[in-house]
């Protein structure tokens, strides 16, 4: 029987079409799902039409309604259709005259490029690259190694003409999909036998015979990456209901790997840059591990904040649909299972009663360091390091500290660590790394009560809560399971996991490709960070880096905005705002984020009085669809948005002054505060997927400043998409 599988390229554009679009897919999807092969040619309503001068005679084009049209992929032989894209109707039959089918012969998977448009500039980029005295971009690569790759005469031929990475920027979006990544994975400095594990040897997995570049109907089942084949008219609806859980019908061949791999010899990793699909790979493997339990175990599925909880529960929801199975799940903050663990009334201290305490602490025992030194040294060095007597303190090295102090002055300060947690019991007040410290000790008393604990955010963790963990599962193969980026960590918790005994060598997976940002918003972002080291979650010896880091997606780059007082930053806000919704997007698609909370509260009164229905995002509150979500940058990391605004990005809000250690107090955790703040501006201006606004009133953030992110300045806001 005929189907109508859809490919990814529909999926990106599909939050911006209307209802009525979308209903007109269903029902051409509903015809495919009916009819016969003769019958669905015949079709008056569906107009299966084949395009005069087209590049490809397999792409032709159906009727969505009145004024749309689909581009589809019909090949010669077999039942299975493709749904490339859905446009206005002139814009439709344009795009599809210039496209070319084909099958990859190293991937086999089905590849579109824009052969007219690629037919005409490569001459003109040949002639160029010839009168040019640099060397050509892929040059280091020989043919061999190139077609190997997947590679084939035609993209040969062009990648040869490109001189740099700008020109690559052009081609790339015209390219095969396959071939398009390949090239920018060399180009970024990956080597060919990185590449080769990325990208060819998932896709060679799945079958051994031979590749008929004439077999369409196998090939679209091993382009699962960027093809779905929905199966029934309800997974198709609730699909186009909601554009933003589509992410569950795809998994790139090297996310599939690592999620669905049948079993790890111990403690597994994943790490990658925002959008690379980290924590869809974490929930896929949640459901690749409940198909195997046993009787009587659980899985553990935590992170590190309440919002990010909603968030999973959320997926984990979409993904397994079986009640019986979900309930096998955990989904809660490591903070609130070291709570069930210990299972105490005590109070958690906030960070303002902590310092207080630290205060009266240090009042009593005579020490006359600050009560940010003693918090710090408390975090870092005696909860860090599972440090439990006065002659352990003594002689340890306190890695990670840019402090001084004599060895005469840590028996005072040991006493003032002793009078802190004495303080806290006698009042019924606890600090959550240290319930963290006595559930790790409850657990390795009673033993694990977990057979899986899968972390998503990772980086985020302090090695208390990662004893914790270790200890809630048995040191058995698929233990733990761990999704991370050091990009991200905006809390200051430096961990190596090996010395936790959590050793992933061996087992431990890079994601590159981001699948939520434009291009053009990810190289802005990106340039935020560039250039300086973050500690890997594995091995606090060695550094990440963004290289490969990467989108498909193209679209307009960020916006930014000066304006002269907090009001008109406001105003223009709404303007933008206004914008957005009068293209096409609903209220719920959009994100704006401050740092401070204050912030948030006026933007959502601003927006409420100019008309524009807002609500602030918490941690426990559900996201609501029909308001512009607003929340601070903190409360923001997980989520994503088609579009988002950052505002208040002044010098005085990041770096956030109060949350920087003085570099006289203390070099190493200064320069670490700042990382941290930078890396939470990087998370906030990542959540975007379409569109990026950012603004400010004053001097922009040093950050902008020095990544150049703020020097073009728009007069308002972005014109409607």
């Amino acid at each position: 029987m005929p189907q109508l599988a859809l490919a990814i390229g529909f999926f990106a554009e599909l939050p911006k079409l209307q209802p009525s679009v979308r209903k007109g897919v269903m029902d051409a999807w509903e015809k495919f799902d009916r009819l016969s092969l003769d019958q669905l040619f015949k079709d008056p309503g569906l107009k299966l039409e084949s395009l005069t001068n087209a590049r490809d005679k397999q792409i032709r084009t159906i009727r969505i309604d009145q004024f749309w049209r689909g581009v589809v992929l019909a090949p010669a032989s077999g039942d299975t259709f493709v749904l490339l894209r859905v446009m206005q109707h002139d814009k439709a039959i344009a795009w599809a005259k210039k496209q070319k089918s084909s099958i990859n012969e190293v991937t086999r998977a089905v590849e579109i490029r824009d052969a007219a448009t690629l037919d005409e500039i490569t001459p003109a980029y040949e002639r160029v690259a010839g009168d040019s005295s640099k060397e050509r971009l892929f040059a280091p690569f020989s043919d061999g190694d190139l077609k190997a790759l997947g590679i084939d005469d035609e993209t040969l031929r062009q990648a040869r003409s490109i001189v740099d990475q700008e020109q690559l920027d052009v081609f790339a979006p015209l390219l095969p999909q396959d071939q398009r990544e390949v090239l920018q994975y060399l180009a970024s400095g990956c080597t060919v036998e990185e590449v080769w594990q990325d990208i060819v040897a998932p896709a060679l997995q799945a079958s051994a015979h031979p590749v008929d570049t004439r077999d369409y109907e196998t090939a679209i089942r091993h382009s699962r990456a960027r093809i779905a084949l929905v199966t029934a008219s309800e997974e198709l609806r609730d699909i186009l209901e909601k554009p933003f859980a589509a992410w569950r019908v795809f998994l790139h061949p090297a996310q599939h790997k690592v999620a669905y791999r049948a079993s790890y010899s111990g403690p597994a990793q994943v790490t990658g840059g925002p959008g690379t699909g980290k924590s869809v790979v974490a929930l896929h493997r949640v459901r690749h591990l409940l198909r195997h339990l046993r009787d009587g175990d659980r899985i553990l599925l935590t992170t590190f904040t309440n919002a990010l909880v909603d968030s999973l529960n959320q997926g984990l929801s979409l993904l397994v649909d079986d009640p019986d199975l979900r309930n096998r799940v955990d989904v809660m903050t490591v903070d609130a299972f070291a709570g069930r663990v210990v299972n105490t009334s005590r109070r958690p201290v906030n960070g303002y009663e902590e310092a207080a305490r630290w205060e009266q602490a240090a009042e009593a025992t005579g020490f006359t360091g600050t009560p940010q030194f003693l918090a710090q040294e408390y975090k870092h060095v005696v909860l860090a390091q599972d440090i439990r007597g006065r002659e352990e303190y003594e002689s340890c090295e306190r890695r990670g500290r840019g402090s001084a102090l004599p060895a005469s002055a840590r028996a005072l300060v040991w006493r003032t660590v002793e009078e802190f947690t004495r303080r806290l019991a006698e009042d019924g007040l606890r600090t959550y790394l240290g319930t963290c410290g006595e559930a790790t000790d409850l657990l390795t008393g009673q033993g694990p009560r977990y057979r899986h604990v899968v972390v998503d955010e990772a980086q985020d963790l302090h090695p208390a809560q990662w004893r914790m963990l270790r200890a809630a599962v048995p040191r058995r193969p698929d233990d733990l399971f761990i999704a991370g980026d050091p990009h991200q960590r905006i809390y200051d918790n430096r961990v190596s996991l090996k010395s936790l005994g959590i050793n992933v060598a061996g087992r431990s997976v890079k994601l590159r490709k981001n699948y939520r940002s434009t291009q053009e918003i990810l190289s802005w972002a990106t340039g935020l960070l560039l250039g300086r080291p973050y500690a890997e979650l594995a091995d606090s010896g060695r550094h990440d880096t963004l290289l490969g880091y990467g989108s498909a997606l193209h679209g307009s780059g960020p916006r930014v905005h000066a304006a002269q007082t907090e009001e008109a930053e406001l105003d223009t806000l709404a303007e933008q705002v206004r914008a957005w919704v009068d293209g096409g997007a609903a209220y719920g698609e959009i994100g704006i984020c401050a740092r401070f909370r204050k912030t948030c509260e006026k933007v959502r009164d601003r927006l409420i009085a100019a008309g524009v229905p807002a609500s602030r995002v918490r941690a426990g509150a559900a996201r609501t669809d029909d308001a512009v979500n607003v929340g601070t940058m903190h409360t923001f990391k997980g989520l994503e948005y088609r579009y988002t605004a950052v505002v208040g990005v002044n010098d005085r809000a990041l770096p956030n002054p109060s949350a920087i250690t003085p570099e006289d107090v203390d070099r190493m955790q200064h320069e670490a505060d700042l990382a941290a703040e930078r890396c939470l501006l990087f998370v906030a201006c990542t959540r975007a997927r379409d569109g990026l606004y950012v603004s400010w009133t004053g001097r922009p953030s040093p950050f902008l400043v020095e990544a150049g992110c703020g020097t073009t300045q728009t007069a308002g806001p972005a014109p409607s998409p």
